[in-house]
């Protein structure tokens, strides 16, 4: 089944949605859909932040870029679950557990909020979103099994955008991914997906090597880095709270291999290195795409065909995307593989926005 790339034209267009009022609008039923209706009314709330007269508001307002590929209301969610988190604001407890629902009285509350907290919400709006979620990682161990049947068993793995490397741990999760299982049994992180459709196929699946990159990378083991990073979870997802922890403590006993470098200079230096014989080089990376400069996708993309040309049934390689599609809300599993796949891109899946669900298209 050949899928289009996760950026088609209507998915571009609306990315470049150039009012802000519409990009919130937008943002916030992306949430409701993903099953985030709590942390949904906080995004739509702040519409009514707009109109106050905080160095928040008039940011937001007046927003240069494209506010969703910039994911500025994701930005402005995490700081308010972080005044949450770090016992700054008890009050927003009551909206991320539902105790209240009525967009108005979410409104006056969170304005409250935002003007009380302006000081420590403003700085949120500096930077993208890092949600590095291990749930995740069912998408890629489903496609890493669909290569298995295709290229061998062994992978290097090298992931951009890794931001705390949290999926380049993910030869230590375990996974039940509709029947199939793979990695260790006792592993912390146990990956267990609702699985739609027939179950990936059952190929052994050997992870060699697996390194990441990212421009700020996140130090799961730094008490303040790693508040942060839980703070771009949405709140009501408590399980997702949970593989956070259970991911810090696995760091905490042996980090990731992860380095602080832009994602085209990182691909360059490793697809310009040694690969060992019958192993299949991977790049692979989760919504993490838009975010990156368009000139950085242009050089990672050329990079990999140029790549590709030369790749060999001894020395493989393969691209793994898990990343959103814009018309449906989903994210879609993608993989392109050298050499016998072709230039087209495979759809194998669609896959809730972290993990809690993925449904098995297939392909032969």
């Amino acid at each position: 089944m050949k899928g289009p790339m996760a950026g088609s034209d209507k998915s571009k267009k609306v990315m470049e949605i150039a009012s802000v009022p519409e990009a919130i609008e937008w943002q916030a039923e992306h949430l409701k859909r993903a099953g985030a209706e709590n942390n949904a009314r906080v995004i739509r709330a702040l519409l009514a932040v707009l109109e106050t007269d905080t160095a928040t508001g008039r940011r937001m307002a007046n927003w240069q870029g494209l506010t969703l590929e910039d994911a500025m209301p994701l930005r402005v969610a995490g700081g308010f679950h972080y005044l949450l988190l770090s016992g700054e604001e008890e009050r927003l407890a009551d909206i991320y557990r539902g105790a209240i629902t009525d967009q108005g009285q979410v409104d006056a509350l969170i304005v409250e909020i935002a003007e009380r907290h302006d000081h420590t919400l403003l700085p949120w709006l500096d930077s993208p979103p890092q949600t590095n979620e291990a749930g995740r990682s069912a998408s890629v161990m489903a496609a890493l099994l669909w290569l298995s049947g295709k290229l061998g068993p062994k992978f290097e793995l090298n992931e951009i955008g890794a931001s705390a490397g949290i999926n380049t741990m993910m030869a230590r999760f375990y996974y039940d991914l509709g029947g199939t299982k793979v990695g260790p049994s006792l592993s912390s992180i146990r990956i267990e997906s609702e699985w739609q459709g027939d179950p990936p196929p059952q190929n052994p699946v050997e992870i060699v090597r697996a390194e990441g990159c990212d421009i700020a990378p996140v130090d799961l083991t730094d008490e303040k880095q790693a508040l942060r990073l839980k703070s771009y979870i949405w709140p009501e997802v408590t399980d997702r709270l949970a593989r956070m922890d259970a991911a810090i403590a696995m760091a905490e006993r042996a980090p990731p291999e992860l380095r602080r470098m832009d994602a085209a200079e990182f691909m360059k230096e490793r697809l310009g290195a040694e690969q060992e014989e019958g192993v299949t080089r991977v790049l692979f990376h989760t919504v993490m795409w838009q975010y990156m400069p368009e000139i950085t996708r242009d050089a990672v993309t050329e990079a990999m065909e140029a790549a590709a040309a030369k790749a060999t049934a001894e020395k493989p390689l393969a691209w793994i995307r898990v990343e959103t599609n814009r018309e449906t809300f989903k994210h879609e599993l993608t993989v392109k593989y050298w050499p016998g796949g072709g230039d087209d891109w495979t759809m194998l899946a669609e896959a809730h926005p972290h993990g809690a669900w993925v449904e098995w298209k297939g392909a032969d």
